[in-house]
């Protein structure tokens, strides 16, 4: 089932800049890396998706995806001239993330909503993209509707080491419908040891206990690294299908709005402020912000030691061509192009 937050918009990009420095007799320098989330709203290519796996030899059927909507005869006649012009849409955007500050855009974009690896490599692969030399990070979940999380990273900037999807656990061994995981990407930025952990929770047509235990496990796993390498960084991303000051995440998540009350390893959520104080979020329902799509920091982001690396700033990156001019939602989000990044 579709959330109703998704009937009338998509979402724009988020996105957050860390800060790197270090010192040079008689000179200060800084380096700026950014990080950025992207939902591509059902990201499907025109084919029906099934997943295989060779089991004792044999070729095995493990995911039959529900991707008939987003078929040529399907409800949304989802044609390969639909297709291309959203991919090339979504490529423009994820290409201009950033690049006001930072030439070669984002170290690494976490994104929700992709149907399989292929259709992110004619992401990477489109005009915008294709001198970045972006590398892919992706696993197949057990979504039933058959929509991943994934990372886009350059390679120049974030080193890369491992990667694992962690599974969403149910409280009640229910898996009838099955959600996406958790994938987890470990590298580092600036040489110093980071994990960016990107989610997308339970929609809103489920309860908020379900987000609940989403926000609970995603904390557990960030705990889990902090207790193999204390001075790690960890960085949380993702459609949480929550707003900031939501159960899920300021409780469940433990994500707090105030710098002041965070030590090196709590998490701080700095589109709190930005949501309730500023009234700018990343989808729109009913006339009113939300803000799901948010970027969470490790407390030891938060230091004024600049010789490590540091939060600098956020912002939901906006921009005229990701507006609706007119018609009944004449300033909305755009249908195809979104971010968030930080």
């Amino acid at each position: 089932m579709k959330s109703s937050y998704t009937s009338k918009l998509l979402i724009l990009l988020v996105t957050g800049i860390v800060l790197s420095s270090f010192v040079v007799p008689n000179d200060r320098r800084f380096a700026l890396y950014a990080v950025a989330f992207y939902n591509q709203e059902n990201l499907f290519d025109t084919l029906h998706d099934v997943v295989t796996d060779t089991i004792d030899g044999k070729v095995v059927v493990v995911a039959d995806k529900n991707d008939y909507e987003y078929l040529p005869k399907g409800g949304y006649q989802w044609t390969s001239q639909k297709y291309n012009a959203k991919v090339n849409n979504m490529a423009k955007a994820i290409s201009d993330l950033a690049t006001d500050r930072l030439p070669m855009g984002p170290a690494i974009i976490g994104l929700s909503e992709v149907e399989n690896r292929a259709v992110l490599e004619d992401l990477i692969s489109r005009a915008p993209l294709k001198d970045r030399g972006l590398k892919i990070i992706h696993e197949e979940g057990e979504d039933y509707r058959g929509i991943d999380c994934a990372f886009l990273y350059n390679p120049k900037l974030f080193k890369y080491k491992s990667h694992r999807l962690v599974p969403y656990f149910y409280s009640d061994a229910d898996t009838s419908f099955h959600t996406r995981g958790f994938l987890l990407a470990s590298g580092t930025i600036a040489d110093e040891e980071t994990h960016v952990i990107v989610c997308h929770w339970p929609s809103r047509s489920a309860t908020s206990p379900s987000r609940e235990r989403a926000g609970l496990q995603v904390r557990k796993m960030k705990d889990s690294l902090e207790a193999i390498n204390p001075n790690c960084h960890v960085i949380v991303m993702g459609d949480l299908n929550d707003d900031p000051d939501n159960k899920s995440v300021k409780e469940a998540l433990g994500a707090k709005r105030k710098k002041e009350d965070c030590g090196p390893h709590d998490l701080w959520n700095p589109w709190w402020d930005t949501l309730r104080k500023q009234g700018v979020g990343s989808l729109k329902y009913d006339g009113r912000w939300n803000l799901f799509d948010q970027i969470v920091f490790s407390g030891n982001m938060l230091g004024t030691d600049r010789q490590t690396l540091q939060y600098y700033s956020h912002e939901v990156f906006i921009r005229d061509y990701l507006i609706q001019k007119e018609g009944k939602d004449k300033g909305y989000p755009n249908r195809t192009p979104q971010a968030v990044y930080g």
